[in-house]
This record gives structure tokens, sequence and C-alpha cells, in this order.
């Protein structure tokens, strides 16, 4: 099929999909859990040959790791399944109700999306992670990974639609497999209702430029880590070195350091030495050089996204200059600060224009799974209905339900109408 026929089938099957009940989704996910873990060696088969291609047209370290996919991520992606099924269904939730007047009462309901057109990174876990999310959150899904996991993407495909065949509607999860089919589905407003795109900033700014299609995610992942004059230097340390180094090649890794000038000479050669144990390359400021041995930095090591084991630092003058720093150069990602001190914790919290902003934790904490959310199909770092990890909440909307028993607006038209009592009811809406 081509593109228009795929949109058109999602379409169909999500309309059946948002009706489905919350025990037919679980049996669905169980069995996409079951089917991965039995062919797993088929699924890491196919993940060796995209990685050999990849190796051998010289793709980036860092992309290599995300490609991997080997049975302990196939363990993982199956464990974030079986996390998932435990969370409650976010479609059919009563988000408020009020009697509008005695018998006509007036529910606000959640409900999926509808048809989602998913653009992701070189990540087969993505996919799975992906897929999995729209089915819980009643939501049809087009997905487009990178090619050099077209192999892997492939057979995952083929795995989650066979594995769920018997019981969910005929379509409702569709792999696009060239760049002309994302093109294409950028025009396709009529059949997709939101697209969530992963990639570059140039990519992501593409792809809102060229669609009339809702589009939701964040372009780059530029995260701050700022130690603040009274932080434990020992956990300071920690949380860097976590943020920079438990997995480089992901947008929640830190990208810059900012150290306060009072305790920079004492923190610094910790730090360092803590970084280039893990292999880490220090970018500096003047500042940090006079302390340390550092790369000079450039301008343009403040707003660019390595994802490696290179981290650019810099010494400011005190928590105004780290938060006009991190607004400046920031993508609106993922932020943190390491202090002794609430108040300084909360004004940097309350100040930082970003997604996520933590107080003495690692930035690698910036995620679906970890916040408990059941993985997520993204990063969102707009400000409209989902920020931050998106995760089932941010795959529904909701619709409005009235409930009447014979009124026209006729009767509470004119001086002599009828009133709306608008009072508040606590009641789950049962249609």
């Amino acid at each position: 099929m081509d593109i228009l026929q795929l949109s058109a089938t999602a379409r169909s099957a999500s309309v059946r999909l948002a009706a489905i009940g919350t025990e037919v989704k679980n049996a669905a996910l169980a069995s996409i859990a079951e089917a991965l873990s039995r062919r797993s060696g088929e699924i890491v088969a196919a993940n060796r040959k995209d990685l050999a291609e990849a190796e051998k047209n010289n793709l980036a370290a860092p992309l290599l790791k995300r490609l991997a996919f080997d049975e302990d991520k196939i363990a993982d992606v199956c464990a974030g399944i079986e996390s998932l099924i435990r969370l409650d269904d976010p479609v059919g939730k009563t988000l408020s109700a009020t009697e509008l007047d005695e018998g006509l009462e007036l529910y606000k309901v959640s409900c999926p999306i509808g048809v989602i057109g998913v653009i992701f990174e070189s990540r087969p876990d993505a996919l799975v992670q992906i897929s999995t999310l729209c089915l819980k959150s009643g939501n049809a899904v087009l997905l487009k990974g990178g090619s050099e996991a077209q192999r892997t993407n492939a057979v995952l495909a083929e795995v989650i639609t066979g594995a769920t065949k018997d019981k969910l509607p005929y379509g409702w999860l569709q792999l696009l497999e060239t760049r002309d089919d994302v093109s294409a589905m950028l025009g396709l407003d009529e059949y997709i209702d939101l697209i969530i795109p992963r990639g570059s900033n140039e990519f992501v700014r593409h792809i809102m430029s060229n669609t009339n299609i809702a589009v939701l995610g964040h372009a780059e992942g530029i995260c701050h880590v700022y130690v603040e004059s009274s932080a434990d230097l020992d956990m300071a340390v920690k949380i860097t070195v976590d943020s920079k180094c438990q997995y480089a090649a992901v947008c929640n890794a830190a990208e810059t350091l900012l150290v306060d000038q009072e305790i920079a000479g004492e923190f610094l050669p910790k730090v360092k030495a803590g970084l280039e144990e893990k292999g880490v390359r220090l970018r500096g400021c003047q500042k940090t050089a006079e302390i340390i041995e550092v790369e000079p930095a450039t301008q343009r090591d403040w707003s660019t996204e390595y994802l490696d084991y290179v981290l650019s630092v810099k010494v400011v003058g005190g928590i105004d200059e780290a938060i006009e720093h991190v607004n400046r150069y920031g993508s609106g990602h993922t932020e943190a600060i390491v202090t002794a001190e609430s108040e300084k914790a909360c004004r940097f919290m309350d100040l930082v224009d970003s997604a996520d902003v933590f107080w003495n934790c690692s930035t690698r904490f910036s995620d679906g799974f970890r916040y408990g959310l059941g993985a997520e199909v993204g990063i969102s770092t707009n400000k409209i209905h989902a920020r931050g990890p998106v995760g089932l909440e941010g795959l529904v909307i909701y619709k409005w339900k009235l409930i009447g028993s014979g009124q026209v607006v006729a009767e509470y038209s004119g001086s002599g109408g009828r009133g709306f009592t608008h009072r508040k009811l606590d009641k789950e809406c049962r249609f």
C-alpha cells in the first residue's frame, strides 16, 4: 500500500481502537511481550545485520550504541510492557462533571488523539515503546524509524502486528519505509492528527514548517548541571558523572556543567578526575582553564548537543548567572541544580524555563519509564497539552459529553428563560 492507503487504514483502525476496553488492550500488550521474548533470536539476528552495515558505512559511535538491540534490551522493553500493563487505562476517565440544569449533565472525558505519526531515530527500542504506548492509549500509529535500523524495525513491526492480529483492528500499526513517505505524510492532515518527530533541531523545524498537522516534540537536548556554592562536592561529582556518562548518546545526558566560582578551585579537579576516568573530554571557559587543563570552549560549545563523551564547563558568578546561561543556551529539556540550600533550589527550578528541573539528582531521570509513565513516545519541550516525557497521559485528549432529557436552548433564552445551575458533580460518566 502507498502512504495514502496506509494512513486511511490507520484512520479506520483508530476509530475502532478508541472503543476497545482495557482488558483487551492489556491482553494485546501481554501477547507482544511474549512474542518479543519468543522471537528474540530472530530480532537480534536482524539487528546484527543492521549493525554490520552501519559500521561498514562508518556510522558514528554514539549512533551505533543507540542502534544495538540485544537480548538485554529486549528484556528491558518487555519489562517496560509489563509496567505499562499495570498502569491505569488513560481512556474514558471523567475529568470533570457539571450539572448545567436539572437533568442536563456535562462530562469532560478523556479519549485517544486518533492517528499519530512518529518519526524517530535509529533506536529499535523506541519502536516498541512508541507502539505499545499508542496501543494502551487507544491510538493508531504510523512509524518511521532511521534507515540504519531498517531490518530490525521491520522484524519488530511484524512481531507486534502478528501478536495483536486477533485482538486489535487491522492496520492500527503501520511501518513507513522511505523518506518520501515522511514527506507525503506531512500533507495528510485529513488522516493524521499529530506528528511526533525525534531528531535534530534542523529536522524538527523542517517538519514544523512543512505541515498543517499539529507537531509535538523536541529538537535538541542541551541539558545542564549547575553546582552551586553550598553543594556537597562528592554528591556533585556523582551527579555530574552520571548525568554525562550513564548513557552519553541520549537527549537527557548533560552537555554543559556550570560551576559556582566560590567552589570552582576545589570542585573542578575532583570532577575532572571522575569524568576523565569515564573517558570524557572537557572543553572549558577561560576561568575553567585557569584551574584545570581543558580544551578551550568556543561560543558554539554552549549550544551544542554532543551526544558523546564531551562536556563543556563554565565557571559562573552565582545562581542568577547560571539561570541566565541555561535560559539563553538551553533547549528547554532538562536542567539540574546541586545545592544544600532549598531557597536557591526553588529559585532555580522556578526561573529556569525547561520542561524538567531537578534538585540534587541526575538529568538522566528525565524519562517516561523512570517517571512511571510507561516509557515515552518522546520528550516535549513545547508548551501545549504535554511537556517533558510524553507517556500515556500525553497521548490522550478529551471530549465533552452532554446528557440531557429533552432540553433545548430556546428554553434558556430571553429575559424569562431558565437559568443554569453550573453545579459541580462528584460522579463518573457512565456513557
